[in-house]
């Protein structure tokens, strides 16, 4: 799909590890690195901007998408729909720039089946207790909620070892300094490093 020059990469996390937080403050701090606009059939809330948030769309156009074979992956979620379009992913790595999918591990799944060069990472807190003292903290969910978020995490962490690189978000600037660390190691492997500097190498070398 992708050149080699662009570099997929897909960070996954329970809900509270901090996942988002990671991603955005990553993509602010390094150069050709975005995240990835999913598709939604669910209304925008306040605040959210169409492109920038999500593409919101139709369920009958949604469906049509999946009819076509235009995601990555998709999943249906408390009867709204969620997918990564193969269009908006193309669209960045033909630019040369890296692109962040934060999606979870049945999403994850889904684009290796379609998928060899991807890199996988997950976000894991550094307790549970942590995990649902930030759940509280976004005084956003009754305590109902909070539990079955709880529950939902449990068995998102269980996952963990399907990812080639794990990150404890204990200290937010140890997790941030891993996770950029694992972006640049790639940005620097052979074939990428090759391909976006042949002219010196082939000055160098002949």
């Amino acid at each position: 799909m992708q050149a080699v020059s662009a570099q997929m990469f897909i960070v996954s996390a329970p809900s509270g590890a901090g996942k988002t937080s990671l991603v955005r403050q990553a993509i602010s701090d390094l150069d050709d690195l975005a995240v990835s606009v999913s598709h939604t059939t669910r209304a925008p809330r306040s605040g959210e901007t169409e492109g920038v948030d999500y593409y919101y769309t139709s369920r009958e156009s949604f469906e049509q998408m999946i009819d076509d074979d235009q995601f990555l992956e998709y999943a249906e979620v408390f009867g709204n729909y969620y997918g990564t379009s193969v269009g908006s992913v193309q669209t960045c790595l033909n630019a040369g720039s890296d692109v962040i999918l934060e999606i979870d591990w049945q999403g994850a799944k889904q684009v290796r089946k379609k998928l060899d060069d991807v890199v996988s990472i997950f976000v894991l807190p550094p307790s549970r207790a942590t995990l649902i003292e930030r759940l509280k903290g976004r005084g956003q969910d009754s305590e109902e909620t909070i539990e079955r978020r709880t529950e939902e995490a449990v068995t998102e962490m269980k996952q963990y070892h399907r990812a080639d690189y794990l990150i404890i978000n204990d200290d937010f600037e140890q997790a941030l300094a891993e996770l950029k660390g694992v972006i640049l190691a790639h940005r620097v492997t052979k074939p990428r490093q090759a391909l976006r500097h042949a002219g010196l190498i082939t000055n160098l070398t002949h």
